[in-house]
Protein backbone atom coordinates (compact mmCIF):
# COMPACT_ATOMS: atom_id res chain seq x y z
CA UNK A 1 0.00 0.00 0.00
CA UNK A 2 1.57 3.24 -1.20
CA UNK A 3 0.12 6.55 -0.01
CA UNK A 4 2.63 8.72 -1.88
CA UNK A 5 1.79 10.64 -5.04
CA UNK A 6 3.86 9.75 -8.08
CA UNK A 7 6.19 12.31 -9.64
CA UNK A 8 3.67 12.73 -12.46
CA UNK A 9 0.84 13.36 -10.00
CA UNK A 10 2.91 15.91 -8.11
CA UNK A 11 3.62 17.62 -11.43
CA UNK A 12 -0.10 17.69 -12.25
CA UNK A 13 -0.86 19.33 -8.90
CA UNK A 14 1.98 21.84 -9.24
CA UNK A 15 0.92 22.79 -12.79
CA UNK A 16 -2.69 23.38 -11.74
CA UNK A 17 -1.62 25.30 -8.64
CA UNK A 18 0.73 27.55 -10.61
CA UNK A 19 -1.98 28.28 -13.17
CA UNK A 20 -4.45 29.18 -10.42
CA UNK A 21 -2.00 31.49 -8.68
CA UNK A 22 -1.27 33.37 -11.92
CA UNK A 23 -4.55 33.37 -13.83
CA UNK A 24 -7.32 32.97 -11.21
CA UNK A 25 -6.40 34.07 -7.68
CA UNK A 26 -5.55 37.72 -8.51
CA UNK A 27 -8.94 38.19 -10.19
CA UNK A 28 -11.27 35.97 -8.14
CA UNK A 29 -12.76 38.76 -6.02
CA UNK A 30 -13.37 40.95 -9.08
CA UNK A 31 -15.07 38.09 -10.89
CA UNK A 32 -17.26 37.53 -7.86
CA UNK A 33 -18.35 41.17 -7.94
CA UNK A 34 -18.98 40.98 -11.69
CA UNK A 35 -20.99 37.78 -11.29
CA UNK A 36 -19.26 36.03 -14.17
CA UNK A 37 -16.04 34.29 -15.22
CA UNK A 38 -14.36 35.65 -18.37
CA UNK A 39 -14.80 33.09 -21.12
CA UNK A 40 -11.24 33.57 -22.33
CA UNK A 41 -10.06 31.76 -19.18
CA UNK A 42 -11.36 28.37 -20.34
CA UNK A 43 -9.23 27.87 -23.47
CA UNK A 44 -6.16 28.63 -21.34
CA UNK A 45 -7.14 25.82 -19.00
CA UNK A 46 -7.81 23.60 -22.00
CA UNK A 47 -4.25 24.15 -23.20
CA UNK A 48 -3.14 22.28 -20.07
CA UNK A 49 -5.51 19.42 -20.88
CA UNK A 50 -8.09 20.46 -18.28
CA UNK A 51 -11.03 20.64 -20.71
CA UNK A 52 -11.29 16.85 -20.94
CA UNK A 53 -9.53 15.55 -17.86
CA UNK A 54 -11.01 12.05 -18.00
CA UNK A 55 -12.07 12.01 -21.61
CA UNK A 56 -10.18 9.19 -23.31
CA UNK A 57 -7.00 10.08 -25.15
CA UNK A 58 -8.45 8.44 -28.27
CA UNK A 59 -11.22 11.04 -28.08
CA UNK A 60 -8.79 13.92 -27.68
CA UNK A 61 -8.88 14.13 -23.88
CA UNK A 62 -6.21 13.80 -21.22
CA UNK A 63 -7.29 10.33 -20.07
CA UNK A 64 -6.46 11.02 -16.43
CA UNK A 65 -7.65 8.91 -13.54
CA UNK A 66 -10.23 10.24 -11.11
CA UNK A 67 -7.47 10.46 -8.51
CA UNK A 68 -5.40 12.60 -10.86
CA UNK A 69 -8.42 14.83 -11.45
CA UNK A 70 -8.94 15.43 -7.72
CA UNK A 71 -5.42 16.87 -7.62
CA UNK A 72 -6.33 19.36 -10.35
CA UNK A 73 -9.47 20.51 -8.56
CA UNK A 74 -7.80 20.72 -5.17
CA UNK A 75 -5.00 22.83 -6.62
CA UNK A 76 -7.27 25.16 -8.61
CA UNK A 77 -9.58 25.62 -5.61
CA UNK A 78 -6.71 27.10 -3.67
CA UNK A 79 -7.18 30.03 -6.06
CA UNK A 80 -11.00 29.97 -6.24
CA UNK A 81 -13.40 27.09 -5.53
CA UNK A 82 -16.15 28.71 -7.61
CA UNK A 83 -14.04 28.61 -10.77
CA UNK A 84 -12.73 25.12 -10.05
CA UNK A 85 -16.21 23.73 -9.39
CA UNK A 86 -17.50 25.14 -12.68
CA UNK A 87 -14.66 23.38 -14.48
CA UNK A 88 -15.72 20.16 -12.75
CA UNK A 89 -19.24 20.48 -14.15
CA UNK A 90 -17.95 20.94 -17.69
CA UNK A 91 -15.66 17.93 -17.31
CA UNK A 92 -18.51 15.75 -16.05
CA UNK A 93 -20.51 16.61 -19.16
CA UNK A 94 -17.57 15.99 -21.51
CA UNK A 95 -16.94 12.61 -19.90
CA UNK A 96 -20.61 11.63 -20.28
CA UNK A 97 -20.46 12.41 -24.00
CA UNK A 98 -17.24 10.43 -24.36
CA UNK A 99 -18.53 7.44 -22.39
CA UNK A 100 -22.14 7.23 -23.54
CA UNK A 101 -22.43 9.26 -26.74
CA UNK A 102 -22.56 7.78 -30.25
CA UNK A 103 -19.52 7.99 -32.51
CA UNK A 104 -21.26 10.78 -34.43
CA UNK A 105 -21.97 12.74 -31.24
CA UNK A 106 -18.40 12.40 -30.01
CA UNK A 107 -17.01 13.54 -33.36
CA UNK A 108 -19.38 16.50 -33.48
CA UNK A 109 -19.11 17.75 -29.89
CA UNK A 110 -15.98 16.54 -28.12
CA UNK A 111 -13.25 18.46 -29.99
CA UNK A 112 -14.77 21.83 -29.10
CA UNK A 113 -15.66 20.64 -25.59
CA UNK A 114 -12.11 19.46 -24.88
CA UNK A 115 -10.75 22.75 -26.25
CA UNK A 116 -13.33 24.55 -24.08
CA UNK A 117 -14.56 26.45 -27.08
CA UNK A 118 -17.93 24.93 -26.14
CA UNK A 119 -18.74 25.15 -22.42
CA UNK A 120 -21.18 22.58 -21.06
CA UNK A 121 -23.61 22.76 -18.14
CA UNK A 122 -25.53 19.94 -16.48
CA UNK A 123 -29.30 20.05 -16.01
CA UNK A 124 -30.82 17.52 -13.62
CA UNK A 125 -32.34 19.43 -10.69
CA UNK A 126 -35.81 20.96 -11.03
CA UNK A 127 -37.83 23.33 -8.83
CA UNK A 128 -39.76 20.36 -7.44
CA UNK A 129 -37.10 17.64 -7.50
CA UNK A 130 -33.75 17.95 -5.76
CA UNK A 131 -32.73 14.97 -3.66
CA UNK A 132 -35.58 13.03 -5.28
CA UNK A 133 -34.01 13.58 -8.69
CA UNK A 134 -35.87 10.67 -10.31
CA UNK A 135 -39.14 12.60 -9.82
CA UNK A 136 -38.20 15.11 -12.52
CA UNK A 137 -41.03 16.42 -14.72
CA UNK A 138 -39.25 17.78 -17.79
CA UNK A 139 -40.77 15.93 -20.74
CA UNK A 140 -39.23 14.86 -24.03
CA UNK A 141 -41.56 13.70 -26.81
CA UNK A 142 -40.64 12.33 -30.20
CA UNK A 143 -41.15 14.42 -33.33
CA UNK A 144 -40.59 13.68 -37.00
CA UNK A 145 -37.22 15.43 -36.81
CA UNK A 146 -36.14 14.28 -33.35
CA UNK A 147 -37.35 15.41 -29.93
CA UNK A 148 -39.27 18.24 -28.29
CA UNK A 149 -38.38 19.16 -24.69
CA UNK A 150 -40.61 21.05 -22.28
CA UNK A 151 -39.83 21.78 -18.63
CA UNK A 152 -37.74 23.82 -16.21
CA UNK A 153 -34.39 23.09 -14.58
CA UNK A 154 -33.30 24.93 -11.42
CA UNK A 155 -30.01 26.05 -9.86
CA UNK A 156 -28.10 25.51 -13.10
CA UNK A 157 -24.50 26.70 -12.94
CA UNK A 158 -23.81 28.37 -16.26
CA UNK A 159 -27.47 28.87 -17.14
CA UNK A 160 -27.50 31.50 -19.89
CA UNK A 161 -23.69 31.47 -19.94
CA UNK A 162 -22.77 28.04 -21.27
CA UNK A 163 -22.83 27.00 -24.91
CA UNK A 164 -24.60 23.66 -24.45
CA UNK A 165 -26.52 21.74 -21.79
CA UNK A 166 -26.90 18.07 -20.94
CA UNK A 167 -30.56 17.80 -19.95
CA UNK A 168 -32.29 14.92 -18.18
CA UNK A 169 -35.89 14.55 -19.38
CA UNK A 170 -38.66 12.00 -19.13
CA UNK A 171 -39.27 9.91 -22.24
CA UNK A 172 -41.14 7.06 -20.59
CA UNK A 173 -42.91 6.11 -17.38
CA UNK A 174 -42.51 7.71 -13.95
CA UNK A 175 -39.67 5.41 -12.89
CA UNK A 176 -35.94 6.18 -13.19
CA UNK A 177 -35.95 4.00 -16.33
CA UNK A 178 -38.24 6.54 -17.97
CA UNK A 179 -35.51 9.20 -18.03
CA UNK A 180 -33.20 9.94 -20.97
CA UNK A 181 -30.34 12.38 -21.50
CA UNK A 182 -30.15 14.99 -24.26
CA UNK A 183 -27.76 17.66 -25.52
CA UNK A 184 -29.40 21.06 -26.03
CA UNK A 185 -27.29 23.77 -27.63
CA UNK A 186 -27.57 27.45 -26.76
CA UNK A 187 -29.71 29.34 -29.24
CA UNK A 188 -32.10 26.44 -29.83
CA UNK A 189 -35.64 27.84 -30.34
CA UNK A 190 -37.70 27.35 -27.20
CA UNK A 191 -34.69 27.52 -24.87
CA UNK A 192 -34.69 30.44 -22.42
CA UNK A 193 -33.38 31.33 -18.99
CA UNK A 194 -34.63 32.77 -15.72
CA UNK A 195 -33.17 35.71 -13.88
CA UNK A 196 -29.69 35.62 -12.36
CA UNK A 197 -29.85 34.01 -8.92
CA UNK A 198 -28.47 36.11 -6.07
CA UNK A 199 -26.43 33.55 -4.13
CA UNK A 200 -24.51 33.38 -0.86
CA UNK A 201 -21.39 31.96 -2.53
CA UNK A 202 -20.15 30.78 -5.92
CA UNK A 203 -21.10 34.27 -7.03
CA UNK A 204 -18.74 34.30 -10.02
CA UNK A 205 -20.75 31.41 -11.51
CA UNK A 206 -23.88 32.71 -13.29
CA UNK A 207 -26.76 30.57 -11.99
CA UNK A 208 -30.22 30.62 -13.57
CA UNK A 209 -33.20 28.44 -14.30
CA UNK A 210 -33.05 26.75 -17.70
CA UNK A 211 -36.47 26.78 -19.35
CA UNK A 212 -37.57 24.71 -22.35
CA UNK A 213 -40.86 25.32 -24.14
CA UNK A 214 -41.34 22.97 -27.10
CA UNK A 215 -37.57 23.07 -27.50
CA UNK A 216 -36.86 21.04 -30.64
CA UNK A 217 -33.57 19.16 -31.02
CA UNK A 218 -32.42 16.65 -33.65
CA UNK A 219 -32.64 12.90 -33.04
CA UNK A 220 -28.86 12.69 -32.85
CA UNK A 221 -28.85 14.78 -29.69
CA UNK A 222 -30.17 11.89 -27.60
CA UNK A 223 -27.18 11.00 -25.41
CA UNK A 224 -26.70 7.24 -25.35
CA UNK A 225 -29.72 4.97 -25.12
CA UNK A 226 -33.28 6.02 -24.43
CA UNK A 227 -34.25 5.27 -20.85
CA UNK A 228 -30.66 5.21 -19.57
CA UNK A 229 -30.35 8.88 -18.66
CA UNK A 230 -30.81 8.45 -14.92
CA UNK A 231 -28.14 5.77 -14.72
CA UNK A 232 -25.80 8.06 -16.69
CA UNK A 233 -26.55 10.90 -14.28
CA UNK A 234 -25.87 8.77 -11.21
CA UNK A 235 -22.63 7.43 -12.70
CA UNK A 236 -21.45 10.98 -13.26
CA UNK A 237 -22.26 11.99 -9.69
CA UNK A 238 -19.76 9.60 -8.08
CA UNK A 239 -16.92 11.46 -9.75
CA UNK A 240 -18.59 14.81 -9.17
CA UNK A 241 -18.65 14.08 -5.46
CA UNK A 242 -14.92 13.45 -5.50
CA UNK A 243 -14.33 16.72 -7.34
CA UNK A 244 -16.42 18.82 -4.98
CA UNK A 245 -14.64 17.17 -2.04
CA UNK A 246 -11.32 18.18 -3.56
CA UNK A 247 -12.62 21.73 -4.09
CA UNK A 248 -13.49 21.94 -0.39
CA UNK A 249 -10.05 20.75 0.67
CA UNK A 250 -8.17 23.06 -1.69
CA UNK A 251 -10.06 26.14 -0.55
CA UNK A 252 -9.79 25.16 3.12
CA UNK A 253 -6.05 24.60 2.71
CA UNK A 254 -5.76 28.07 1.23
CA UNK A 255 -7.62 29.48 4.24
CA UNK A 256 -5.33 27.59 6.61
CA UNK A 257 -2.20 28.82 4.81
CA UNK A 258 -3.45 32.41 5.01
CA UNK A 259 -4.23 31.92 8.70
CA UNK A 260 -0.78 30.60 9.53
CA UNK A 261 0.80 33.61 7.83
CA UNK A 262 -1.57 36.02 9.60
CA UNK A 263 -0.98 34.48 13.03
CA UNK A 264 2.79 34.70 12.63
CA UNK A 265 2.50 38.45 12.07
CA UNK A 266 -0.38 39.36 14.40
CA UNK A 267 0.82 40.42 17.84
CA UNK A 268 -1.15 40.29 21.09
CA UNK A 269 0.07 40.55 24.67
CA UNK A 270 3.64 41.01 23.46
CA UNK A 271 3.97 38.00 21.15
CA UNK A 272 2.66 36.63 17.87
CA UNK A 273 -0.60 34.81 18.38
CA UNK A 274 0.71 31.58 16.85
CA UNK A 275 2.68 31.15 20.10
CA UNK A 276 -0.44 30.73 22.25
CA UNK A 277 -0.94 27.08 23.08
CA UNK A 278 -4.73 27.26 22.95
CA UNK A 279 -4.56 28.54 19.36
CA UNK A 280 -1.85 26.04 18.46
CA UNK A 281 -4.23 23.26 19.51
CA UNK A 282 -6.81 24.64 17.10
CA UNK A 283 -4.24 24.67 14.31
CA UNK A 284 -3.30 21.08 15.10
CA UNK A 285 -6.95 19.98 15.02
CA UNK A 286 -7.38 21.54 11.59
CA UNK A 287 -4.23 19.87 10.25
CA UNK A 288 -5.38 16.49 11.57
CA UNK A 289 -8.85 16.84 10.06
CA UNK A 290 -7.50 17.99 6.71
CA UNK A 291 -5.06 15.10 6.51
CA UNK A 292 -7.78 12.59 7.39
CA UNK A 293 -10.14 14.10 4.80
CA UNK A 294 -7.50 14.09 2.07
CA UNK A 295 -6.66 10.45 2.77
CA UNK A 296 -10.33 9.44 2.65
CA UNK A 297 -10.80 11.34 -0.62
CA UNK A 298 -7.85 9.71 -2.33
CA UNK A 299 -8.91 6.26 -1.18
CA UNK A 300 -12.39 6.88 -2.62
CA UNK A 301 -10.88 8.08 -5.91
CA UNK A 302 -8.71 4.96 -6.06
CA UNK A 303 -11.79 2.80 -5.51
CA UNK A 304 -13.67 4.54 -8.31
CA UNK A 305 -10.68 4.16 -10.63
CA UNK A 306 -10.29 0.45 -9.87
CA UNK A 307 -14.01 -0.34 -10.06
CA UNK A 308 -14.29 -1.43 -6.43
CA UNK A 309 -17.79 -2.71 -5.57
CA UNK A 310 -18.12 -0.19 -2.75
CA UNK A 311 -16.93 2.80 -4.79
CA UNK A 312 -20.28 4.63 -4.60
CA UNK A 313 -20.30 4.27 -0.82
CA UNK A 314 -16.69 5.47 -0.62
CA UNK A 315 -17.45 8.53 -2.77
CA UNK A 316 -20.44 9.37 -0.56
CA UNK A 317 -18.33 9.03 2.59
CA UNK A 318 -15.63 11.25 1.16
CA UNK A 319 -18.11 13.87 -0.01
CA UNK A 320 -19.79 14.11 3.38
CA UNK A 321 -16.57 14.17 5.38
CA UNK A 322 -14.50 16.44 3.12
CA UNK A 323 -17.16 19.09 2.55
CA UNK A 324 -17.98 19.35 6.24
CA UNK A 325 -14.30 19.38 7.18
CA UNK A 326 -13.58 22.08 4.59
CA UNK A 327 -16.36 24.32 5.88
CA UNK A 328 -15.39 23.79 9.50
CA UNK A 329 -11.73 24.59 8.83
CA UNK A 330 -12.59 27.70 6.81
CA UNK A 331 -14.90 28.92 9.55
CA UNK A 332 -12.25 28.34 12.22
CA UNK A 333 -9.74 30.22 10.09
CA UNK A 334 -12.12 33.17 9.94
CA UNK A 335 -12.40 33.09 13.74
CA UNK A 336 -8.62 33.05 14.14
CA UNK A 337 -8.42 36.17 11.97
CA UNK A 338 -10.74 37.96 14.38
CA UNK A 339 -12.49 40.97 12.89
CA UNK A 340 -10.14 40.95 9.89
CA UNK A 341 -11.53 37.57 8.82
CA UNK A 342 -14.88 39.24 8.30
CA UNK A 343 -13.40 41.66 5.77
CA UNK A 344 -13.33 40.79 2.07
CA UNK A 345 -9.74 41.98 1.64
CA UNK A 346 -8.38 39.00 3.59
CA UNK A 347 -10.10 36.42 1.37
CA UNK A 348 -11.36 34.20 4.19
CA UNK A 349 -15.03 35.19 4.25
CA UNK A 350 -15.32 34.40 0.53
CA UNK A 351 -14.03 30.89 1.15
CA UNK A 352 -16.55 30.40 3.97
CA UNK A 353 -19.38 31.50 1.69
CA UNK A 354 -18.20 29.51 -1.32
CA UNK A 355 -17.80 26.24 0.59
CA UNK A 356 -21.20 26.23 2.26
CA UNK A 357 -23.02 25.00 -0.84
CA UNK A 358 -20.70 21.99 -1.14
CA UNK A 359 -22.75 20.25 1.56
CA UNK A 360 -25.87 20.65 -0.62
CA UNK A 361 -24.96 20.01 -4.25
CA UNK A 362 -23.84 16.77 -5.92
CA UNK A 363 -26.28 15.13 -3.51
CA UNK A 364 -26.90 16.65 -0.08
CA UNK A 365 -24.86 15.32 2.81
CA UNK A 366 -28.06 13.83 4.18
CA UNK A 367 -28.30 11.74 1.02
CA UNK A 368 -24.63 10.79 1.44
CA UNK A 369 -25.46 9.41 4.88
CA UNK A 370 -28.40 7.55 3.37
CA UNK A 371 -26.16 5.90 0.76
CA UNK A 372 -23.71 4.80 3.44
CA UNK A 373 -26.43 3.56 5.81
CA UNK A 374 -28.16 1.53 3.10
CA UNK A 375 -24.90 -0.25 2.39
CA UNK A 376 -24.68 -1.24 6.05
CA UNK A 377 -28.16 -2.67 6.65
CA UNK A 378 -30.26 -5.09 4.64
Amino acid sequence: MDFALSEEQEAIFDMAHAFGEEHIAPFAQAWEKDGTIPKNLWPKLAELGFGGLYVREDSGGSGLSRLDATLVFEALSMACPSVAAFLSIHNMCAAMIDKFGSDEMREALLPRAVAMETIFSYCLTEPGSGSDAAALKTKATRTNEGWSLTGTKAFISGGGYSDAYIVMARTGDDSPKGISAFVVEDGTPGLSFGGLEDKMGWRSQPTRQVQMDDCKIPAGHLLGDEGRGFSYAMAGLDGGRLNISACSLGAAQSALDKTLAYMAERKAFGTSIDQFQALQFRLADMEIEMTAARTLLRQAAWKLDTGAPDATKACAMAKKFCTETGSRVANDCLQLHGGYGYLADYGIEKIVRDLRVHQILEGTNEIMRLIVARSMVS
